[in-house]
């Protein structure tokens, strides 16, 4: 079942009367929305923050991951839907570049990549959302957090998948090797994404994929497009690769907190099953994605480490102002979520 999505501005309107069309190649609606489109990025918008583009984007890679949006699977490569989507992503990226800079990177060795990795994400400055979670949120925060983490989780994994067929050798080995365990290693009840589904349903939620869309901000919506796009082109394999490595860097220990906040709360192991399951997984992960995928692919191709370490830079930047964004509002007295101040019981 595809979620209802309510358009948050004339271009995700104009592409959500486009999807109720014919997809035709030459259709007028999607013309709409590539002139729409346009004129929205000649206002300069802010791509992290902007409602209306954000869900632009996520209704258009909906189409290639499925059960995201209500329309023809022909839109998918449609001209018009792949000129409008490209406008969007070159800005996005080009955004990003401008706000990540690239210092010193390391040699192309799987070794001085592994640890340059390991530094820097040791050494996130961002918000520790997962220290308020272990010690501080009320039930309503916690559930917010679940809310807000649906928009990916219940896709866990598949955006980092779209990289396997662009990679070879060392580097694909390992995506597969870690993919493999996301994926339950054949074992449908052990799918990662499965397992928060589990947590969504141990807290009263809906845990059908895009339930909340409509409740969740642009920075939100961000951070899951954009490992979409890096995942989606080719041109940005290394980002994908880069942004991986730092995700598992960053999960093991947090995802133990996000389990003490959940317990001392009173939730079972229904709820925390799924931060207990990462808390293992991922700190086996992180080695094998910093060394064999991130500096494997590095020492194979070395034109590929700026964006390696940019793909990386860029998880821990787009993840931070997610998580800064609901701190700031759990810490104002009021709800993370959009048009609402409470979660329904």
């Amino acid at each position: 079942m595809t979620p209802r999505i309510t358009p948050r501005g004339p271009v995700s309107e104009a592409l959500q009367h486009a999807f109720s069309t014919d997809a035709h190649p030459d259709s007028p609606a999607m013309g709409r929305v590539v002139e729409l489109t346009a004129a929205a990025l000649d206002a300069d918008p802010d791509l992290l923050t902007d409602e209306d583009l954000q869900l632009t984007l996520l209704m258009m890679y909906g189409l290639s991951y499925g059960d995201t949006v209500d329309a023809d699977d022909e839109w998918e490569w449609n001209p018009g839907l792949v000129r409008a989507r490209r406008l969007i992503e070159r800005e996005f990226e080009r955004q990003l570049r401008e706000r990540i800079p690239l210092d010193d990177l390391p040699e192309p060795d799987a070794e001085a990549v592994a640890a340059y990795l390991f530094d820097l994400t040791g050494e996130d400055g961002g918000p520790s959302l997962s220290r308020f979670i272990a010690k501080k949120a009320t039930e309503q925060q916690v559930t917010e957090f679940v809310i807000q983490r649906s928009i990916y989780t219940r896709k866990e994994a598949d955006p980092h998948s779209w990289g396997i067929p662009r990679l070879t050798g060392r580097a694909k080995a390992a995506l597969v090797e870690v993919q493999s365990d996301e994926y339950g290693a054949g074992r449908p009840q052990r799918i990662h994404a499965e397992i928060f589904a589990e947590t969504m349903r141990g807290l009263g939620l809906d845990d059908a994929y895009g339930a909340y869309i409509d409740d969740v901000p642009a920075i939100t919506l961000a951070s899951f497009t954009q490992m979409s796009m890096f995942g989606l082109n080719r041109s940005l394999r290394g980002a994908i690769a880069g942004h991986l490595a730092a995700f598992e860097m960053t999960s093991s220990i947090p995802n133990r907190f996000y389990g003490n906040g959940f317990r001392r709360l009173g939730f079972g192991d229904d709820v925390v099953g799924y931060y207990d399951e990462h808390v293992e997984a991922d700190a086996v992960h992180e080695q094998i994605a910093g060394r064999d995928l991130a500096g494997g692919l590095a020492e194979a191709h070395p034109e590929l480490l700026p964006d390696i370490i940019f793909g990386a830079k860029a998880c821990l930047y787009v993840d931070g102002l997610a998580a800064q964004h609901m701190l700031d509002r759990w810490q104002a007295g009021s709800s993370s979520l959009r048009a609402r101040e409470s979660v329904p019981a």
